[in-house]
């Protein structure tokens, strides 16, 4: 282990989050509401210790090893959460730190979780920095990096295994710098396109990049107190339902794509899963709706569907208050929230690439029992899974509901009720948002304990590193090998 080639990484990641805040100040300047010098010092503090960094512990050979890969990781998605944090706190917007840091890993992790009551009333500056961070999180910080650090001579392949979510050991495209171009030209595409279409639904340009942002990026952040229920509009939810959906099926899938055509979608089993586990999610709780005489204001259907792919997609925007809905409803969005959507979007939660593989696996087991010496191998895309890849999934599984376990138990010891304990770990473990109970769509985080916001904040970058990343780090042998 080299503490100073990884301090090294650190100075970059720190210099990419000040380039960053350059935006915000940008816009601060041009509406000129006061909150310009906030950037300037926010800037000023995350550069210097970003040229501390790099230019103190500079070194020649900074090619990471795979274990080192791990800590820059871990240690990229902690930095940025706290040095994001700046602008809210030196505004004085969330004068606890605390409530600044949960704002900023919300938005580093693309959970959409909040703390702030009145965000209509706050300066379009740290309204842009608040969706930027969904841009930090939803690129990934480290599959940026991955584009950057290859021109200082720092090798990115061991980043991107610490990163990556593909089970399948598929390579994304030959080259990583390859990838890390083509992921943010498609990502830049789809905002680009999102964008001029919520313009043309009737959005102003400034809400337009709020929510162009925050649905591909499956963030969910809003400049609205009522998210999009604000709006009222139906073409508006469409399309943020659509995109919602893009930004959480595999962005590997959408390269494809331009390779291959629309086959390439059909053929994946996670992706015809993931489909139809919000087509049918849709319409069990339409049904639901209708039976118990739920009266939306616009239709059961679109009501449905928004909720259902917001919550899949760990987005998180709301056009309807769920809390209210039928338990039975409410039951499946709790479900959803640990499913999520496809393995190498901006989604987060389990993933329905993993499920899916329990499914089957779940499946060869009790076909087993019926024929004992059967050979029946767990197949994905018509591929023999070897038993380490399901091992590894299960036991990835096991360890989100330990986890999930945990944090819920902790909360409880704040004197939250048991159905919000539950919903709040899920929603930000998971990347979603709003939860149920005092922490619903209605509502926000900013009363919860102190306590009880650090587990959740912990619970985001957990869910973000895919647990393992994160965890590893504080078994012994990964610092004796």
């Amino acid at each position: 282990m080299r503490p100073r080639a990884i301090l090294q990484i650190m100075g970059v990641i720190n210099m990419i989050i000040a380039a960053a805040m350059l935006a915000p100040l940008c816009v601060s300047l041009l509406f000129d509401e006061g909150d310009t010098k906030t950037f300037v010092i926010s800037v000023a503090i995350t550069a210097a210790v970003g040229l501390v960094l790099y230019f103190v512990f500079r070194t020649k050979d900074i090619e990471i090893s795979h274990r080192e890969g791990f800590v820059v990781v871990a240690a990229s998605w902690l930095c940025a959460s706290f040095f994001s944090a700046l602008p809210f706190y030196i505004s004085g917007t969330l004068p606890s730190l605390t409530d600044a840091v949960f704002e900023a890993s919300s938005g580093i992790t693309t959970t959409g979780a909040s703390v702030l009551n009145q965000i209509e009333g706050l300066p379009h500056g740290i309204l842009f920095w608040r969706s930027m961070t969904h841009w930090l999180g939803g690129i990934g910080i480290v599959l940026f990096s991955v584009a950057i650090l290859p021109l200082l001579g720092i090798g990115g392949m061991q980043l991107y295994k610490a990163e990556a979510s593909s089970i399948t050991g598929d390579k994304f495209v030959p080259r990583i710098k390859d990838m890390a171009k083509i992921l943010v030209k498609v990502y830049l595409f789809l905002s680009f396109v999102m964008m001029v279409l919520l313009l043309i639904s009737g959005m102003g340009l400034f809400d337009a990049f709020v929510h162009a942002v925050g649905s591909i990026s499956t963030g969910g952040f809003s400049d609205k107190n009522m998210s999009i229920a604000y709006y009222n509009n139906a073409l508006i939810e469409w399309l943020i339902i659509i995109f919602m959906f893009v930004g959480a099926t595999s962005f590997n899938l959408h390269y494809d794509f331009y390779k291959k055509g629309v086959r390439s979608y059909l053929k994946s089993e996670e992706f015809r899963f993931f489909f139809f586990t919000l087509l049918a999610s849709t319409v069990l709780i339409a049904i639901n709706l209708k039976i118990t005489g739920y009266v939306s204001s616009g239709s059961l259907i679109r009501d449905s569907a928004f909720q259902v792919v917001s919550i899949s997609t760990t987005t998180g925007y709301t056009t309807a208050n769920y809390a209210q809905w039928p338990a039975f409803s409410q039951l499946i969005l709790l479900l959803l929230m640990f499913i999520g959507g496809c393995a190498g979007s901006t989604t987060g939660a389990i993933k329905s690439v993993r499920v899916l593989v329990l499914f089957k696996f779940i499946y060869k087991e009790l076909y087993r029992l019926i024929h004992p010496h059967a050979v029946a191998p767990v197949k994905l895309n018509g591929r023999v899974l070897s038993p380490e890849i399901v091992k590894g999934i299960t036991g990835f599984t096991i360890i989100y509901f330990l986890v999930f376990i945990v944090s819920t138990l902790l909360l409880t010891t704040t004197n939250l009720d048991l159905v919000t304990s539950i919903s709040s770990v899920a929603t930000c473990l998971g990347g979603i948002g709003p939860a149920l109970g005092a922490t619903g769509p209605m509502s926000n985080f900013a009363a919860l304990h102190g306590f009880a916001k650090w587990i959740l904040i912990l619970d985001m970058i957990l869910g973000r590193l895919e647990i393992y990343t994160l965890l590893i780090l504080f078994i012994p042998a990964f610092w004796r090998g």
